[in-house]
Protein backbone atom coordinates (compact mmCIF):
# COMPACT_ATOMS: atom_id res chain seq x y z
CA UNK A 1 0.00 0.00 0.00
CA UNK A 2 1.24 3.63 -0.79
CA UNK A 3 2.18 5.73 2.39
CA UNK A 4 -1.25 7.51 3.52
CA UNK A 5 -0.14 10.41 6.13
CA UNK A 6 -2.25 11.76 8.15
CA UNK A 7 -2.98 14.67 11.49
CA UNK A 8 -4.51 13.03 14.67
CA UNK A 9 -6.97 15.41 15.97
CA UNK A 10 -5.87 16.73 19.22
CA UNK A 11 -2.53 17.66 17.78
CA UNK A 12 0.04 18.65 21.05
CA UNK A 13 3.21 19.92 20.61
CA UNK A 14 5.04 17.69 21.94
CA UNK A 15 3.79 15.07 19.41
CA UNK A 16 3.78 17.24 16.17
CA UNK A 17 5.17 14.33 13.96
CA UNK A 18 3.59 13.45 11.26
CA UNK A 19 1.55 10.74 11.34
CA UNK A 20 0.89 7.65 9.04
CA UNK A 21 -2.63 6.24 8.18
CA UNK A 22 -1.62 3.17 9.97
CA UNK A 23 -1.55 5.06 12.89
CA UNK A 24 -5.32 5.61 12.95
CA UNK A 25 -6.57 2.39 10.68
CA UNK A 26 -3.79 0.01 11.58
CA UNK A 27 -3.93 -0.78 7.91
CA UNK A 28 0.18 -1.53 7.69
CA UNK A 29 -0.65 -4.17 10.15
CA UNK A 30 -3.75 -5.51 9.34
CA UNK A 31 -3.62 -9.51 8.45
CA UNK A 32 -7.28 -8.76 6.51
CA UNK A 33 -6.79 -9.31 3.02
CA UNK A 34 -7.47 -5.86 0.67
CA UNK A 35 -11.03 -7.85 -0.53
CA UNK A 36 -12.23 -7.31 2.98
CA UNK A 37 -10.28 -3.88 3.80
CA UNK A 38 -12.61 -0.95 4.16
CA UNK A 39 -14.00 2.48 5.13
CA UNK A 40 -17.88 3.50 6.61
CA UNK A 41 -18.54 6.81 5.38
CA UNK A 42 -21.15 9.04 6.46
CA UNK A 43 -23.00 11.71 4.98
CA UNK A 44 -20.93 14.65 6.17
CA UNK A 45 -17.57 13.89 4.56
CA UNK A 46 -19.10 13.05 0.79
CA UNK A 47 -21.13 16.54 1.27
CA UNK A 48 -17.49 18.75 2.59
CA UNK A 49 -15.62 17.02 -0.29
CA UNK A 50 -18.28 17.46 -3.01
CA UNK A 51 -19.20 21.02 -2.05
CA UNK A 52 -15.46 21.94 -2.16
CA UNK A 53 -14.74 20.30 -5.06
CA UNK A 54 -12.99 17.53 -3.73
CA UNK A 55 -14.83 14.61 -4.09
CA UNK A 56 -12.58 13.43 -6.98
CA UNK A 57 -9.83 12.48 -4.40
CA UNK A 58 -11.68 9.64 -3.47
CA UNK A 59 -11.06 7.92 -6.38
CA UNK A 60 -6.98 8.31 -5.81
CA UNK A 61 -7.29 7.28 -2.16
CA UNK A 62 -9.20 4.32 -2.73
CA UNK A 63 -6.69 2.83 -4.80
CA UNK A 64 -3.71 3.61 -2.28
CA UNK A 65 -6.03 2.51 0.47
CA UNK A 66 -7.07 -1.13 -1.38
CA UNK A 67 -9.33 -1.97 -0.11
CA UNK A 68 -13.47 -0.43 -0.38
CA UNK A 69 -15.50 2.69 0.50
CA UNK A 70 -18.76 2.16 1.35
CA UNK A 71 -21.89 4.23 2.03
CA UNK A 72 -25.38 2.88 3.98
CA UNK A 73 -28.79 3.13 2.15
CA UNK A 74 -30.00 6.01 4.89
CA UNK A 75 -26.78 7.58 3.51
CA UNK A 76 -27.75 7.64 0.07
CA UNK A 77 -31.07 8.81 0.91
CA UNK A 78 -29.58 12.06 2.45
CA UNK A 79 -26.87 12.65 -0.29
CA UNK A 80 -28.62 11.28 -3.58
CA UNK A 81 -32.16 10.13 -3.47
CA UNK A 82 -33.94 13.38 -1.81
CA UNK A 83 -31.69 16.29 -3.08
CA UNK A 84 -32.60 14.48 -6.92
CA UNK A 85 -36.16 15.46 -5.72
CA UNK A 86 -34.58 19.63 -5.13
CA UNK A 87 -33.18 22.04 -7.17
CA UNK A 88 -30.14 23.16 -4.84
CA UNK A 89 -28.67 20.14 -4.62
CA UNK A 90 -29.33 18.25 -7.25
CA UNK A 91 -26.14 18.62 -9.50
CA UNK A 92 -24.23 17.29 -5.79
CA UNK A 93 -26.25 14.28 -6.21
CA UNK A 94 -25.13 13.58 -9.52
CA UNK A 95 -21.79 13.89 -8.46
CA UNK A 96 -21.70 11.59 -5.57
CA UNK A 97 -23.87 9.31 -8.20
CA UNK A 98 -21.48 9.01 -10.22
CA UNK A 99 -19.03 8.04 -7.93
CA UNK A 100 -21.16 5.60 -6.88
CA UNK A 101 -21.41 4.21 -10.81
CA UNK A 102 -17.93 4.09 -11.07
CA UNK A 103 -17.14 1.87 -8.10
CA UNK A 104 -15.34 4.33 -6.05
CA UNK A 105 -18.19 4.46 -3.45
CA UNK A 106 -20.30 1.15 -2.86
CA UNK A 107 -23.37 0.44 -1.17
CA UNK A 108 -23.79 -1.54 1.73
CA UNK A 109 -27.04 -2.64 3.26
CA UNK A 110 -29.06 -5.22 5.00
CA UNK A 111 -31.68 -6.19 7.00
CA UNK A 112 -29.14 -7.36 9.45
CA UNK A 113 -27.22 -4.07 9.28
CA UNK A 114 -30.89 -2.12 9.68
CA UNK A 115 -31.90 -3.84 13.28
CA UNK A 116 -28.74 -3.18 14.25
CA UNK A 117 -29.23 0.30 13.32
CA UNK A 118 -32.08 0.87 15.42
CA UNK A 119 -30.87 -1.08 18.32
CA UNK A 120 -27.60 1.04 18.42
CA UNK A 121 -29.56 4.09 18.12
CA UNK A 122 -32.11 3.55 20.81
CA UNK A 123 -28.77 3.10 23.01
CA UNK A 124 -26.90 5.60 22.35
CA UNK A 125 -30.38 8.33 22.25
CA UNK A 126 -30.65 7.05 25.91
CA UNK A 127 -27.79 7.76 27.23
CA UNK A 128 -28.12 11.28 27.88
CA UNK A 129 -31.27 13.62 29.79
CA UNK A 130 -31.81 17.02 30.67
CA UNK A 131 -34.44 17.90 33.27
CA UNK A 132 -35.68 14.13 33.17
CA UNK A 133 -35.89 14.25 29.18
CA UNK A 134 -33.86 12.04 27.45
CA UNK A 135 -31.59 13.85 24.66
CA UNK A 136 -31.72 12.88 20.89
CA UNK A 137 -27.84 13.03 19.94
CA UNK A 138 -28.11 11.00 16.86
CA UNK A 139 -29.41 10.18 13.47
CA UNK A 140 -30.32 6.86 11.55
CA UNK A 141 -27.14 7.84 9.13
CA UNK A 142 -24.92 8.10 11.49
CA UNK A 143 -26.20 5.06 13.51
CA UNK A 144 -26.34 2.96 9.96
CA UNK A 145 -22.71 3.83 9.40
CA UNK A 146 -21.59 2.63 12.80
CA UNK A 147 -23.70 -0.85 12.35
CA UNK A 148 -22.32 -1.24 8.45
CA UNK A 149 -18.85 -0.62 10.18
CA UNK A 150 -18.88 -3.30 12.61
CA UNK A 151 -20.96 -6.17 10.43
CA UNK A 152 -18.09 -5.24 7.85
CA UNK A 153 -15.11 -5.26 9.88
CA UNK A 154 -14.10 -2.26 8.41
CA UNK A 155 -11.17 -0.41 9.86
CA UNK A 156 -12.55 3.01 10.37
CA UNK A 157 -16.11 5.59 10.06
CA UNK A 158 -15.44 8.35 8.20
CA UNK A 159 -17.68 11.30 9.93
CA UNK A 160 -17.62 14.50 10.15
CA UNK A 161 -20.15 15.26 12.81
CA UNK A 162 -19.00 16.12 15.69
CA UNK A 163 -21.45 14.47 18.36
CA UNK A 164 -20.82 11.24 17.04
CA UNK A 165 -16.89 11.72 16.81
CA UNK A 166 -17.46 12.51 20.73
CA UNK A 167 -19.66 10.08 21.67
CA UNK A 168 -17.22 7.43 20.58
CA UNK A 169 -13.85 9.18 21.70
CA UNK A 170 -14.67 11.52 24.36
CA UNK A 171 -18.16 11.11 26.38
CA UNK A 172 -17.46 13.59 29.26
CA UNK A 173 -16.63 16.09 26.52
CA UNK A 174 -20.03 15.52 24.78
CA UNK A 175 -21.62 15.78 27.88
CA UNK A 176 -20.04 19.57 28.57
CA UNK A 177 -21.14 20.46 24.99
CA UNK A 178 -24.41 19.74 25.53
CA UNK A 179 -24.58 21.51 28.72
CA UNK A 180 -23.47 24.39 27.17
CA UNK A 181 -25.60 24.26 24.83
CA UNK A 182 -28.93 23.64 26.76
CA UNK A 183 -27.41 25.68 29.29
CA UNK A 184 -28.69 23.14 32.00
CA UNK A 185 -27.00 19.72 33.76
CA UNK A 186 -27.01 16.90 31.60
CA UNK A 187 -27.10 14.05 33.57
CA UNK A 188 -25.48 10.66 32.14
CA UNK A 189 -27.15 7.10 32.04
CA UNK A 190 -23.24 5.43 33.00
CA UNK A 191 -24.65 1.88 32.23
CA UNK A 192 -26.67 2.89 28.84
CA UNK A 193 -22.80 4.79 27.86
CA UNK A 194 -20.90 1.47 28.94
CA UNK A 195 -22.81 -0.85 27.33
CA UNK A 196 -23.05 1.28 23.69
CA UNK A 197 -18.88 1.78 24.38
CA UNK A 198 -18.85 -1.99 24.38
CA UNK A 199 -20.19 -1.95 20.88
CA UNK A 200 -18.20 0.44 19.28
CA UNK A 201 -14.74 -0.37 21.04
CA UNK A 202 -12.32 -0.30 18.29
CA UNK A 203 -14.17 1.78 15.84
CA UNK A 204 -11.47 4.90 14.35
CA UNK A 205 -13.10 7.69 13.40
CA UNK A 206 -11.79 9.65 10.53
CA UNK A 207 -12.83 13.41 9.09
CA UNK A 208 -12.90 14.29 5.53
CA UNK A 209 -9.83 17.19 6.70
CA UNK A 210 -8.06 14.04 7.52
CA UNK A 211 -8.61 12.36 3.96
CA UNK A 212 -8.08 16.39 2.27
CA UNK A 213 -4.22 16.18 3.86
CA UNK A 214 -3.52 12.41 3.21
CA UNK A 215 -4.07 13.97 -0.86
CA UNK A 216 -2.31 16.83 -0.06
CA UNK A 217 0.72 14.86 1.01
CA UNK A 218 0.10 12.71 -1.70
CA UNK A 219 0.72 15.34 -4.20
CA UNK A 220 -2.82 15.30 -5.41
CA UNK A 221 -3.73 19.01 -4.92
CA UNK A 222 -0.51 20.37 -6.00
CA UNK A 223 -2.09 21.33 -9.47
CA UNK A 224 -3.52 24.34 -7.78
CA UNK A 225 -0.47 25.64 -6.26
CA UNK A 226 0.50 29.05 -7.77
CA UNK A 227 3.73 31.00 -8.27
CA UNK A 228 4.38 32.52 -5.14
CA UNK A 229 6.87 31.81 -2.20
CA UNK A 230 3.88 31.07 0.43
CA UNK A 231 1.98 28.93 -2.14
CA UNK A 232 2.05 25.77 -0.17
CA UNK A 233 0.70 27.50 3.38
CA UNK A 234 -1.68 29.34 1.39
CA UNK A 235 -3.23 26.00 -0.54
CA UNK A 236 -3.27 23.73 2.74
CA UNK A 237 -5.22 26.86 4.48
CA UNK A 238 -7.16 27.03 1.61
CA UNK A 239 -8.62 23.58 1.38
CA UNK A 240 -8.92 23.30 5.53
CA UNK A 241 -11.09 26.25 5.59
CA UNK A 242 -13.50 25.30 2.53
CA UNK A 243 -14.31 22.09 4.69
CA UNK A 244 -14.65 23.54 7.93
CA UNK A 245 -16.90 26.06 6.51
CA UNK A 246 -18.82 23.14 4.58
CA UNK A 247 -19.18 21.31 7.71
CA UNK A 248 -16.38 19.53 8.72
CA UNK A 249 -16.07 19.97 12.67
CA UNK A 250 -12.56 21.39 13.36
CA UNK A 251 -11.31 24.25 15.58
CA UNK A 252 -9.52 26.69 14.40
CA UNK A 253 -7.00 25.98 16.77
CA UNK A 254 -6.80 22.50 15.71
CA UNK A 255 -6.64 23.91 12.05
CA UNK A 256 -3.73 25.99 12.52
CA UNK A 257 -1.84 23.41 14.08
CA UNK A 258 -2.04 21.07 10.83
CA UNK A 259 -1.12 24.34 8.78
CA UNK A 260 1.99 24.52 11.01
CA UNK A 261 2.90 21.31 11.44
CA UNK A 262 2.38 20.57 7.08
CA UNK A 263 4.46 23.74 6.52
CA UNK A 264 7.42 22.80 9.05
Amino acid sequence: MGTMKIVKPKISKSNMAKLDLSDVVDVATSTESSSTKSLVFDSGPIISLTTTNLLWILEELKTSFRGEFYIPSAVKEEIIDYPLTTKKFKLEALQVNREISKGTLKLVGSDIISKECKRLGNMANSIFKAKTRLIRIVHPAEMEVIAAALKLGSLAIVVDERTTRLLIEDSAKLQHMLEKKLKTKVEVDQKQLDLFLAEVRGIKVLRSIELAIIAFEKGLLDKYLINRPDAKKMLIESFLWSIKLHGCAISRRELDQIVKLEID
